[in-house]
């Protein structure tokens, strides 16, 4: 287990200053382990198997890591650091929100520290062994009601992280075209009847390893079973529409967790926070679905976007995987910063190195997890593999990042 010393306040900044120096604009970060207590654990998240209820049974199992996040996780009962990142340098462990708040435009760039005075996005594997009851992100005027930020998300299934399918293949997303909102209203009503019947509304699409999905803010989901590579907005708003999943009650408490208070029994309010018209898309896997799109190659490597789109015309976040063959080495240059997990191989990037862990005890650090800043993505950082079997990692960025991305469906 680790031993480091946590520091906060006026001594990040000297600290992240020599980490940035030393790693040549890279940051080691430690697993954000984030625990869900009305989910079950689908096990593939290489976390040590006497480690998943590491927070205590009543917190619920682990079933999520998150990856460079400044987000905090909305959940009962939270530590005080749940959701948010670690940077480790020399035996100090430090928030990812507080080096970004000591030196912004260094670490995510002039444009974004501007815009929004903080690192705005974040991803994380989720690995369930059932699926996730129906449910919703806000958009950004309803999150607002509450003081919080709407939250679109992407999503790539890694073959490295699905060995298996686990219980439930299968994602509902949306809702049938032709539904009515007096359909879901009854589906609301019948809450504590059981089994409210919102599936019967909607569509379930078989889930495909290394291919994806856009999910807009006010679109109803209910993921699958497959471990979930997640980029999205910096935000963890969501509204349950689902009663009941594999026999277990979801509490209307987690319907209406970012409603305003006197608008708990408002089924019209409740209804109006979604996105109707992309709900009922009659080509929502058209508008929606992603398969991996090259980007740019070289000897012995390949770049590849796996999310991308457009949310509301805005580029919100993105994500590339990027593969090394054993022996190459690739020059990485990116227009800004990035969160990059290894999810298959060992090799280094920059001065650090890479290594796929096989299993991790909670509170243990890997070598497979750095933030490339802001200043290191636009340098050029050099990564090679130094092992037998291909380099494999995951990395997402920030808003507007880039010039242009791909269109979901190549339209």
């Amino acid at each position: 287990m680790s031993t480091a010393k946590i520091i906060q306040g006026g001594e990040v900044a000297g600290a992240l200053e020599q980490a940035l120096e030393a790693n040549g604009g890279l940051l080691r970060l430690t697993p954000t382990w984030v625990p869900r207590s009305f989910l079950h654990p689908g096990r593939r998240l290489k976390l040590h198997p006497d480690d998943l209820y590491a927070y205590g049974a009543e917190r619920g199992g682990i079933d999520e890591r998150w990856f460079a996040s400044t987000t905090e996780a909305a959940n009962e009962g939270r530590v005080w650091h749940e959701g948010l990142s670690f940077v480790s340098f020399d035996g100090n462990h430090f928030t990812l929100k507080d080096a970004v708040a000591a030196a912004g435009p260094k670490m995510v760039g002039q444009t974004m520290w501007d815009a929004h005075q903080r690192w705005p996005v974040y991803s994380k594997f989720f690995d369930n062994m059932g699926p996730i009851p129906h449910h919703m992100h806000q958009k950004q005027k309803d999150a607002q009601v509450t003081g919080q930020e709407g939250k679109p998300e992407g999503y790539y299934f890694p073959a490295q992280y699905n060995n298996v399918d686990n219980n439930f293949c299968y994602t509902f997303m949306g809702l049938e075209p032709g539904t009515t909102k007096q359909q879901l209203r009854k589906c609301l009503e019948d809450w504590r009847k059981g089994d409210n019947g919102i599936l019967d509304l909607s569509r379930a699409y078989r889930l495909k390893r290394g291919s994806g999905w856009l999910i807009p803010p006010g679109v109803l989901h209910a993921p699958g079973s497959l471990c979930t590579y997640e980029p999205q907005w910096g935000s963890d708003v969501f509204g349950m529409y689902q009663s009941l999943v594999e026999g277990r009650e979801v509490p209307w408490s987690l319907c209406v967790k970012d409603v305003p208070q006197d608008k708990h029994q408002d089924l019209d309010y409740i209804i109006e926070q979604l996105d109707w018209e992309k709900n009922v898309d009659t080509h929502f896997k058209a508008n929606n679905y992603l398969e991996p799109v090259a980007h740019a190659s070289g000897e012995g490597w390949v770049d590849k976007w796996i999310v991308y789109g457009l949310i509301d015309g805005q580029q919100l976040f993105s994500a590339r995987e990027l593969t090394v063959e054993p022996g190459a080495t690739c020059r990485l240059q990116d227009p800004g910063a990035s969160g990059w997990i290894t999810v298959q191989g060992k090799g280094r990037i920059g001065s650090l190195n890479l290594q796929t862990p096989a299993m991790i005890r909670f509170g243990d650090e890997t070598e497979d997890e750095v933030f490339i800043s802001h200043e290191a993505a636009r340098a050029g950082v050099d990564v090679e593999n130094t092992g037998s079997e291909p380099l494999v990692s995951l990395r997402y960025f920030g808003p507007g990042v880039h010039d242009s991305v791909p269109t979901p469906g190549g339209a």
